[in-house]
């Protein structure tokens, strides 16, 4: 779909990714109208018709695999049974089987390997990044930094996030270099650029490639849903998956 986001990184030609946006589907206003989130509110019969036409555009046969996601660490193995399961990362070595997270606001990082045998996508908000959710995504990898490649999707731009300073001051306690994502704000805040924290960590684990992270979630309303700009709003998806 010609409104959607396709990362241009040096993915092998066994995976493909895609990043939508709040064009094109059937929701009505406020989660107008390619929302696919089913948690905020939504008629989920649109959700649903919404899903259906991603798995269409994407030529999925399999549904993605959707997570419950609250902000933490734990990464999901794609292909698991039963309901959605608590996450905020998938990894997945089944072609076919897309990991899929939901962002309006907080960053979604895709990961493959130059092998094309795993991929993983990671909802990277700054309570996961804190938390360690980029590593413990980046470890089930289990190969070196320089086999990975990772691109950063649509997240809020520094511009827009501001922060409190305990914020700052959680991500100092775990690397003093991360002062560079900070910038002071009104007084007792701080603008935040996640992006910056993101890629930090990322450097970190010496990964072969990162790229993306030129997005503004809340500035972009014609593309983008934001929660800090709307409150209520829809949900875009960030997917990748090994082709079959």
């Amino acid at each position: 779909m010609s409104e959607w986001i396709f990362p241009d990184w040096p993915a092998p030609a066994g995976v493909a990714a895609a990043i939508t946006t709040r064009r094109g589907g059937f929701s009505a206003a406020p989660f107008d109208t390619f929302n696919l989130g089913d948690h905020v509110g939504d008629d989920l019969e649109n959700v649903s018709r919404n899903r259906t036409l991603l798995r269409h555009y994407l030529d999925l046969d399999l549904e993605p695999f959707w997570l419950h996601q609250v902000h933490g660490c734990t990464v999901a193995d794609c292909g698991s049974d039963g309901a959605p399961l608590e996450a905020d990362a998938s990894v997945s070595t089944t072609p076919g089987l897309a990991c899929a997270v939901l962002t309006a606001d907080c960053l979604p990082i895709l990961l493959c390997n130059r092998s094309a045998s795993r991929v993983a996508a990671v909802h990277a908000g700054w309570r996961g990044l804190a938390a360690g959710v980029v590593e413990a995504a980046l470890d089930r990898f289990g190969e070196p930094g320089g086999e990975i490649i990772a691109w950063l999707g649509p997240a809020i731009g520094p511009q827009a996030f501001e922060v409190g300073a305990e914020v700052r001051e959680r991500f100092m306690a775990l690397d003093s270099g991360h002062r560079e994502a900070f910038t002071p704000g009104r007084p007792g805040h701080w603008m935040a650029d996640i992006y910056a924290l993101a890629r930090r960590i990322l450097a970190g684990r010496r990964l072969g490639f990162v790229g993306g992270g030129d997005y503004c979630t809340v500035s972009d309303a014609d593309r983008f849903f934001s929660y800090r700009r709307d409150g209520a709003t829809g949900r875009m998806a960030s997917l990748v998956w090994l082709v079959r």
